[in-house]
């Protein structure tokens, strides 16, 4: 009988057994042995294709053997590389040491201490969460505790069978250019994970070098949120309905809004506990359609005024409110970023002169048209917080002005400076707020929603994309990319385009011929500006063989319509976009 093995090329079979002599966890080593055994030459290349690519987002991948997946392995030989880097860069980094938190997930707490002990054993200290915790909770301690960098393991709100790895510089946000590329470098320098060495956590404490979060880092950070308020009157009453996805927001989401006065605060009972398997959800994103079913049947029955959803490590909020007509309805990301911004620009008695609000070039338009008519600073950045939070605290130190909140459309918010980088948290905190004064004066979220949209426009946006799967797909992605540069349609959906910004060139081409410099990093996006204050973006996804689209729309509203009338004219202006881009993108 042939041996399953005999039908694996042997070059393949030659970096396995390089990678099972190195791996440092027996149950890996198994995992990987056994793909071999069965001759599995599919499964065995792709978990050899990596290794995983660190970026500005760390790492983030499948659970499983070879370093093309998240394992303790993986993880070692990251750490090493960061704590290299970090020694490079930073004189006090072994004094200041790190900060390292986990969520609920699958091998987190795992993956945390497996990074505590690679560090201590470079000399580094860390600070390690002695129980899971949140995003935002790691990235607030990282400054709090004058830690040189951050590390979370989590992957968010992807499926279960992921996890990542997410570092934080020492001013609280995530890592961009060139640390990244920094750190990637020192991680490719390292040898295999055996011949990393690693401490014992009894002898990282002995030696002290690993010491836990104490909890008075998170009460420092609670009472940071508390600080955000500007309204104080009429919370009583507000029935609350809040789920963290199973994931690990409820502790300190529950006791934030305990904290603001907010006592009717229903948890969904199947969703509280932190389960990284996810149970009662295919996706764990609240983005998802389904996610917040159980959220919604507990909200009508409690008769809830708003529904609060954090994704599992509590970095991103979802809201939805109660319809007139009975049922909830779940706001996007840029209604809520503009909601939230829009408050708190408005509603502080004693705000600062000169002020800053940041959102990124695929949200939507309106928090820049709300910024200029308020004579607000106003700042747009690539997609990704990491540039929302390091693009703020550039321009507060150039100008001096108070950074006020800052979005993406991704259901991403942060509000102040109390985290350098989303956080669900302080956002549901202020959202409950300011539901609770709009319901003090008589109005409902939805209407203090029309009643910008009647003062603002009406700002309406929609994503699609475009999937080029195969063998091919990534040189179709290319040359659509490539074909829209080299020939910009002049009208799209019927729509003139007034100017076209390549953010790969750093150039905006007017329609005249005029060009002027992007201040951006540069990226492969392309955004078409078209007549009336309409746009379309689109670019590469970076994860998955796609082109993605973003339309926004704008229409006025007149005094003698209704709102529903302005929206469905919108909704038609935003099929044509639509159905023009992605007909061009099938051509390509």
């Amino acid at each position: 009988m042939l041996d399953p093995r005999a039908v694996i090329p042997s070059h393949l079979l030659q970096r396995a057994q390089r990678w099972l002599s190195d791996d440092i966890d027996d149950s890996a080593r198994a995992e990987l042995q056994a793909v071999i055994d069965r001759g599995d030459e599919a499964d065995l290349a792709d978990r050899l294709a990596g290794p995983l690519e660190f970026g500005t987002a760390g790492l983030r991948g499948i659970l499983g053997a070879g370093p093309n997946r998240m394992n303790r392995a993986v993880v070692v030989r990251t750490t090493a590389g960061l704590g290299r880097y970090l020694l490079e860069q930073h004189a006090q980094a072994a004094s200041r040491g790190v900060v390292i938190g986990y969520d609920a997930r699958r091998m987190s707490r795992a993956f945390a201490e497996e990074a505590a002990r690679t560090l201590a054993a470079a000399g580094i200290a860390v600070h390690l969460f002695p129980q899971r915790c949140t995003t935002p909770q790691t990235a607030f301690a990282t400054t709090y505790v004058g830690a040189v960098a951050g590390v979370m393991i989590t992957a968010s709100h992807n499926p279960p069978e992921y996890n990542g790895y997410k570092v934080y510089w020492a001013n609280g946000a995530q890592i961009i250019p060139p640390h990244d590329k920094g750190i990637s470098d020192c991680i490719d320098a390292v040898d295999g994970a055996r011949q990393v060495p690693r401490l014992t956590l009894d002898e990282a404490r002995a030696r002290g070098l690993l010491h836990d979060v104490e909890p008075s880092v998170t009460r420092a950070y609670l009472s940071r949120i508390e600080q955000l308020s500007l309204h104080e009157q009429g919370r009583d009453g507000l029935r609350i309905v809040y789920t963290p996805l199973h994931g690990v927001g409820f502790e300190t989401a529950s006791e934030a809004l305990k904290r603001a006065g907010f006592s009717t605060v229903d948890p969904v009972p199947e969703q509280v506990e932190p389960d990284g398997n996810f149970p009662t959800v295919r996706f764990p994103n609240p983005e998802e359609p389904g996610a917040l079913d159980l959220a919604f049947k507990l909200a009508e029955a409690r008769s809830a005024h708003l529904i609060i959803a954090n994704d599992p490590d509590a970095d991103r909020l979802s809201i939805a409110v109660p319809r007139p007509e009975g049922g909830f309805v779940q706001l996007s990301g840029n209604q809520v970023g503009v909601l939230l911004a829009h408050y708190l620009l408005t509603e502080r008695a004693d705000a600062p002169r000169d002020r800053l609000v940041v959102t990124t070039i695929v949200s939507s338009p309106m928090l820049g048209v709300i910024a200029r008519a308020l004579g607000v600073r106003y700042a747009e950045t690539l997609t990704g917080f990491k540039w929302i939070a390091n693009r703020a605290m550039e321009i507060e130190a150039q100008t001096g002005a108070t950074f006020v909140a800052g979005y993406e459309e991704a259901l991403g918010y942060t509000v102040g400076t109390v985290v350098r980088d989303k956080d669900g948290v302080s956002a549901a905190a202020v959202f409950a707020e300011l539901t609770a004064w709009y319901r003090l004066q008589g109005r409902s979220v939805l209407d203090e929603l029309e009643r910008l949209y009647r003062r603002y426009g009406l700002f309406v946006s929609r994503q699609a994309s475009l999937w080029h799967r195969g063998v091919d797909g990534a040189a179709r992605i290319s040359a659509i990319m490539a074909g829209l540069r080299a020939a910009a349609p002049e009208r799209i959906g019927g729509l003139r385009v007034e100017a076209v910004r390549d953010y790969e060139a750093s150039l905006r081409k007017s329609a005249d011929g005029s060009t002027s410099r992007l201040d951006l990093p540069r990226s492969n996006v392309l955004a078409f500006e078209l007549e009336g204050g309409n746009r379309v973006v689109a670019r590469p996804s970076g994860t998955e063989p796609k082109i993605k689209f973003y339309f926004d729309v704008t229409e006025r509203v007149a005094a003698d319509e209704s709102l529903e009338q302005a929206t469905r004219r919108a909704e038609r202006r935003l099929d044509d976009l639509q159905k023009n881009m992605l007909a061009r993108g099938a051509e390509g």
